[in-house]
């Protein structure tokens, strides 16, 4: 139970702090010329729907490499991150 906690919290910083912006969310709203409410809307969700797939595959990862606690609590948020942030410019 302690695991499924610390994942839906790392989850729900990763969520927020890709939330930031994600071009190609921004790039898909673009191309179906959204503006307003609407882009707004779409945007949170790809950018919700892109968080929740990372997160499952780095689970998916940490599993595979057999970590548990906090080396799979520290790999997950790298891993979510690394999946969902822009690269630096």
């Amino acid at each position: 139970m302690k695991g499924l906690s610390a994942v839906a919290l790392i989850t729900f910083l990763m969520s927020t702090a890709a939330f930031a912006s994600n071009p190609a969310c921004e790039a898909q709203a673009t191309e179906k010329k959204l503006a307003g409410a609407a882009k707004t809307s779409f945007t949170k969700k790809c950018e919700k729907d892109a968080v929740d797939t990372a997160t499952k595959a780095c689970n998916d990862q940490a599993t595979e490499k057999k970590l548990a606690g906090a080396a799979k609590s520290s790999f997950t948020k790298k891993c979510v991150k690394d999946a969902t942030m822009p690269a630096p410019k």
